[in-house]
C-alpha cells in the first residue's frame, strides 16, 4: 500500500461508543521508524439534550493546519521516501549529525542564560508575592480541612440519630409484622377433620371484595424493611396453598389487613435498592412545608388541610418585629427626643402627631393640666409647649409672621454709604402758598390744576440746585382732613420746610405740622411766604411761633427763618442754600449697591395703567423687573417713572419714582421692599392681607358692642345711621374723607363707611350700595356708563364731590337730617286748690286760685301734696263760672276736673306745664 493511502488511513478517527477517541492503541501499518505527521481533523459526537425530553447525537469535525513532527530523522526519512530520492551517505550523515548536536547544545546554552537572566530580573516584591500567594493557599487548604472535618462529623452526627431513628421505627414495623403474620396463620392454618368433616373435600377460601377504583389507585405505604429475619409462622402459611373457609368476620378482617408481599431476601434475590434515612421532620406536628399540596390520596382521606405561604409568614414576622420595635423606642428604656416645631395654634391630633406619640397620651397630659379637649380641638401654643417639656422633646416656636423674618436686610457697613440727596417736606397751613413755592422751585404750575386752588393730594418732586446737587420735596395737603398725610410726609423726611403766610401768621394746621415735625425729631426751615403783601409782617410770625418752641436765629435760636415770595419769585435761592446747608450737617448717607427699600407715599388706580404707587426709594436701587412687596401688594416692576412722566431704568436713594405692575393699590404710607422671588413676595402678601381681614372683622364685632348693649338697642328701635360708599382718586383723599365723615357721627345717628377704596365707581359698587342702602360718595372720580344706568334703575344716590369740605358739609346736614326732634317740658304756672266739690255723674272738682302764671286747658298737671308729687297726668275740664274757657290767668278763679283721679284736698298745689318740640 502507498504512503498516501497510508496517510489517509491513519488520518481517519474512529468514533468510539462513547464519543471519546481512543489515541494510545491505534493500529497502523507505517513503520516504526516513520515520522508521524500531525492530524489534521479531529472528530467526535456531541449530544444535545432538549427541554421537552427528546436528545439528538450531533457529530463534529475540527480542523487543524498540518504541521510536521521535528526529530533527527525527520528530515531524511521525508526526502527518503519520496520516490527517486537519493540516500544520504555516511560522511553526510556523521556532519548532519554533528550540526544539530551543535545547534541543540547552543540552544541549550540560551535557554540557560535566559533562565539566568529571568531570575535576576525578579525583584523581591514578586518573591514576597508568591510567598503570600503560597501562604494564602495554605491557610484556604487548612481551613477547607477543618470545614471538612466539621462536615464530617455533622453528617455522622446525622447520620447516627437517622440511623437510631430508623432502627426504632423498624423494630416498631417488625412487631407489628410479626403480629399480623401470626394472626394470618391461624386464621390460614386447616381445619381439624375429626371437629369440621365435609366428606373429604378442603374449600378454598371466598373470593376477597372488588375494592374501589379510588382505593385501588392509591397506592400503599412502602412497608419498613427490617434487618430481622421474618417469624416462621408466615412462611409456613405462604407455603401452604390448600385454601380454607374461614368465618365471616375473619374474611372482613383480612381484607383490611392485606398487605403487598415483602421482597425476597437471599443470595439468589436481586440486591435492593438503598434507602437514604428519612430527614427529621421541621415541626412537632410533622406538617412540612410543602405538605399543603392536594393530590388523590389526600382528597380521598379528606385530608386537604392549606397551610399559610412562607411569604406570609415573613410579613407576620416583619410587623411582628416592627411592633417589638415601636413598644421598645415607647417604652422608657429608649426614648427619642424630637425637635417639635409648635405655631401660634395647633390640634392635638397635630401635637400628637409631631411627637410621635399617641393621641390618647397627650389628651392625657392635657386633662392633667385641666385642659378638656378633643384630637380634633385646637390648644395655643403656651399649652403645647408645656405638653412638649412634659413629654421630654425639645420644643420650637413659631409664628406666621415669621415668613417677614429677613426681609429688611442686613444693616450697611459705614465704608458702603455713600452721599444722597436730602428728602425735605412742606408743610403748613391751607392756602398759606406751600404748592406755589414749589412750583416757583421747579418752574411748574401744579397749584393750577388743584380744585378749588387747596392741594388735596401729596405729590413727589426732585430738583437740581444751581450748584448741581439734588433736593427731593414732598408736598402734603394743608387742610385739616389731611392729618395722616402730613404724618406720613413728616416720618419719612429729613427736612421740614414749614410754611407760614406772612399777612395770616400761625393757623391750626400750622401747630399739627410743627407737632408732626417734632414727633419725627426733624429737624425745622421755617420759610416765611407772601411777603409781597401790603399786609405782611414777619416779625409776628416769628413772634408766634415763640408760644410754639420755634426759636429762630434771629432771635438768638437755632431755627433758620427764610423770607420768601412764591408769586416774586424772591427768596428761592437762599431757601436752597439753608436746605443744602442742613443736609451737610446731618451727613445723609446710603448704600445704594443693595436690594430696594422705601415708602409708598402715595397710590391709586390709573384707568389705561392699572395700579399707580408713588414710591420713595430710601435704600438700595430700584430696577426694572424687580419683585416688590408693598404693604399686602406685590407684583414685578414693569415701569419707572419719575416725575415728569419720564422712563427710567432704576432708581437710587432719595429718589420718588412711579411704579407699575402691581397686582393692586397698596396703603399709602405702607413700606415696600425688594424679594428674592415671586413664591416669597406671594406669601408675605397673602400673610398681611389675613391680618387686614382678621382687624376688619375684629372691628365689626367691637362695633355691635356687648349683648345688654344690643338689647338696649332692639327695645329702644332700630338705631339710625348714614351709610356710605367712598370712591376717591387716590388712597389718601379716601382715608381723609373715612376720617372726616366718621368725626360727624350723633348719639343717635351713627357714620358707618362701607368701603373706601380708588377708581371709578362700577357696577358691583351700585349693587354694594343698593344692598345696604347707602349712598356713593365720589371724590374726582366718575361713574361708568353702566353703573351710572345702574343706579338709576335702582335708585341709588351718587354725589361727585371735589373739594374735601363740601363732602363733610353734606354728610353733616344727613346726619341732622336723621336725628330725632327734642322734646322740652314748658312751665306754664300753679293753682292752688281753695275748696273740694263733690258733683254727681261728673266726679269732684276742685276750685282753685290761680297763683302764678296760667292754665290751660288740655295741659299737663302734677297734683303737690307738701310739696310731693302725688299724681301726673292730664287736665280734664277748666271752667270759669259754669263756662268752659281755653285758659285762665293768674290772680282769678277756676274749676279744674282732673281725668281719671278723684283724691282732691284742700290745700293741695296743682302745676302746670305743657310739652314743647326743639328741632334738631
Amino acid at each position: 500500500m502507498s504512503d498516501g493511502n497510508e496517510r489517509n488511513q491513519d488520518g481517519n478517527n474512529t468514533p468510539s461508543q462513547g464519543g471519546e477517541q481512543t489515541r494510545s492503541s491505534r493500529l497502523s501499518l507505517r513503520p516504526a521508524g516513520r515520522p508521524e505527521v500531525g492530524r489534521t481533523v479531529d472528530a467526535g459526537s456531541v449530544r444535545q439534550s432538549f427541554s421537552h425530553g427528546r436528545s439528538k447525537v450531533v457529530q463534529v469535525e475540527v480542523r487543524k493546519p498540518k504541521r510536521n513532527a521535528t526529530g533527527p530523522g525527520a528530515g531524511a526519512a521525508a526526502r527518503g521516501g519520496r520516490p527517486g530520492g537519493r540516500a544520504l551517505t555516511a560522511a553526510e550523515l556523521a556532519a548532519r549529525q554533528r550540526a544539530l548536536e551543535g545547534q541543540r547544545q547552543a540552544a541549550a546554552e540560551e535557554a540557560a542564560r535566559r533562565e539566568e537572566e529571568k531570575i535576576q530580573i525578579m525583584s523581591a516584591a514578586e518573591a514576597a508575592r508568591r510567598a503570600a500567594e503560597e501562604e494564602r493557599l495554605i491557610a484556604e487548604q487548612k481551613a477547607a480541612e477543618i470545614a471538612a472535618l466539621k462536615e464530617s462529623e455533622q453528617q455522622a452526627a446525622r447520620e447516627q440519630a437517622a440511623a437510631e431513628a430508623a432502627a426504632r421505627a423498624a423494630e416498631q414495623a417488625a412487631a407489628e409484622a410479626a403480629a399480623r403474620e401470626a394472626e394470618e396463620a391461624e386464621r390460614s392454618a386447616p381445619l381439624d377433620p375429626r371437629t369440621h368433616s365435609t366428606g373429604g373435600v378442603q374449600l378454598a377460601a371466598p373470593v376477597q371484595r372488588l375494592r374501589p377504583l379510588a382505593e385501588r389507585a392509591i397506592m400503599p405505604p412502602r412497608p419498613v424493611q427490617s434487618s430481622r429475619p421474618a417469624p416462621s409462622a408466615a412462611p409456613a402459611a405462604r407455603n401452604n396453598e390448600t385454601l380454607h373457609l374461614r368465618s365471616g368476620a375473619a374474611a372482613a378482617g383480612g381484607d383490611d389487613e392485606r398487605r403487598p408481599a415483602p421482597r425476597r431476601t437471599g443470595p439468589g434475590a436481586p440486591p435492593a435498592p438503598a434507602r437514604r434515612p428519612s430527614a427529621p421532620s421541621r415541626k412537632a406536628g410533622g406538617s412540612d412545608r410543602r405538605s399543603g399540596r392536594i393530590d388523590v390520596r389526600a382528597a380521598i382521606e379528606g385530608d386537604d388541610d392549606k397551610t399559610r405561604s412562607l411569604a406570609s409568614v415573613r410579613r407576620q414576622r416583619d410587623r411582628e418585629r416592627r411592633q417589638a420595635e415601636l413598644e421598645r423606642l415607647r417604652s422608657d428604656q429608649v426614648r427619642v427626643v424630637r425637635d417639635v416645631i409648635v405655631p401660634e395654634t395647633i390640634t392635638v391630633a397635630e401635637l400628637a402627631n409631631r411627637m410621635a406619640s399617641r393621641q390618647g397620651e397627650v389628651i392625657k397630659a392635657l386633662m392633667k393640666m385641666g385642659v378638656m379637649a378633643t384630637a380634633a380641638q385646637s390648644i395655643d401654643g403656651d399649652t403645647a409647649e408645656l405638653v412638649v417639656e412634659e413629654f421630654g422633646h425639645r420644643i420650637k416656636r413659631v409664628s406666621e409672621s415669621d415668613v417677614e423674618i429677613g426681609i429688611e436686610g442686613v444693616e450697611d457697613s459705614a465704608d458702603e454709604l455713600l452721599p444722597r440727596a436730602p428728602v425735605v417736606t412742606v408743610m403748613g397751613h391751607v392756602d398759606h402758598g406751600k404748592t406755589s413755592l414749589l412750583d416757583a422751585l421747579r418752574t411748574t404750575d401744579v397749584a393750577a390744576s388743584e380744585a378749588g386752588g387747596i392741594t388735596q393730594h401729596i405729590g413727589a418732586y426732585q430738583i437740581t440746585a444751581p450748584s448741581g446737587k439734588k433736593i427731593t420735596f414732598i408736598d402734603t395737603p394743608g387742610h385739616e382732613a389731611f392729618t395722616s398725610m402730613r404724618a406720613r410726609g413728616a416720618s419719612v423726611t429729613d427736612i421740614v420746610v414749614l410754611v407760614v403766610a406772612a399777612d395770616d401768621g400761625v393757623m391750626p394746621q400750622t401747630i399739627e405740622a410743627i407737632k408732626h415735625a417734632k414727633a419725627a425729631n426733624a429737624p425745622i426751615i421755617v420759610a416765611i411766604n407772601k411777603i409781597d403783601k401790603p399786609g405782611a409782617n414777619p416779625n409776628r410770625v416769628r413772634q408766634e411761633l415763640l408760644s410754639h418752641e420755634i426759636v429762630v436765629e434771629e432771635m438768638g435760636g437755632d431755627t433758620q427763618d427764610v423770607e420768601v415770595s412764591a408769586l416774586k419769585r424772591t427768596g428761592l435761592d437762599k431757601l436752597e442754600e439753608c436746605i443744602l446747608l442742613q443736609s451737610e450737617m446731618l451727613d445723609l448717607r446710603a448704600n445704594p449697591d443693595r436690594v430696594a427699600e422705601g415708602v409708598v407715599i402715595e397710590s391709586r388706580l390709573d384707568r389705561g395703567r392699572g395700579p399707580v404707587a408713588s414710591v420713595l426709594v430710601q435704600k438700595g436701587t430700584l430696577r426694572r423687573g424687580d419683585i416688590l412687596v408693598a404693604g399686602s401688594e406685590w407684583g414685578r416692576v414693569r415701569a419707572v417713572l419719575d416725575d415728569r412722566g419720564r422712563q427710567l431704568k432704576d432708581a437710587g436713594p432719595s429718589m420718588p419714582v412711579e411704579v407699575l405692575g402691581l397686582t393692586g393699590v397698596p396703603g399709602a404710607g405702607e413700606p415696600f421692599v425688594v424679594v428674592e422671588n415671586d413664591a416669597r413676595a406671594r406669601e408675605i402678601s397673602e400673610f398681611r392681607q389675613r391680618k387686614i381681614k382678621d382687624k376688619e372683622a375684629a372691628s365689626q364685632v367691637a362695633a355691635r358692642g356687648t349683648l345688654d348693649q344690643m338689647l338696649a338697642r332692639i327695645q329702644a328701635g332700630v338705631q339710625k345711621e348714614v351709610a356710605l360708599l367712598v370712591k376717591a382718586d387716590v388712597q389718601g383723599s379716601a382715608e381723609a374723607i373715612s376720617a372726616t365723615v366718621q368725626k360727624l357721627a350723633h348719639e343717635e345717628v351713627a357714620v358707618r363707611v362701607l368701603n373706601a377704596s380708588v377708581g371709578q365707581i362700577t357696577e358691583s359698587d351700585i349693587q354694594l350700595a343698593k344692598a345696604s342702602d347707602a349712598i356713593i360718595v365720589a371724590f374726582n372720580v366718575r361713574a361708568t356708563t353702566q353703573a351710572r344706568e345702574l343706579a338709576q334703575r335702582e335708585g341709588v344716590d351718587i354725589r361727585y364731590y371735589s373739594i374735601i369740605y363740601q363732602v363733610a358739609d353734606d354728610v353733616e346736614q344727613l346726619v341732622k337730617g336723621k336725628v330725632a326732634p327734642k322734646h322740652r317740658e314748658k312751665f306754664l304756672g300753679y293753682a292752688e286748690i281753695r275748696q273740694v266739690f263733690n258733683i254727681t255723674k261728673t266726679g269732684k272738682v276742685a276750685g282753685c286760685y290761680v297763683t302764678e302764671g296760667l292754665v290751660k286747658r288740655g295741659c299737663g298737671v302734677r297734683l303737690l301734696r307738701d310739696n310731693v308729687v302725688i299724681h301726673e297726668g292730664e287736665l280734664s275740664q277748666l271752667k270759669r263760672f259754669k263756662d268752659d274757657v281755653k285758659e285762665v290767668a293768674r290772680g282769678y278763679e277756676c274749676g279744674l276736673s282732673f281725668a281719671g283721679y278723684n283724691d282732691l284736698r284742700e290745700g293741695d298745689v296743682v302745676e302746670c306745664y305743657e310739652m314743647e318740640v326743639i328741632p334738631a
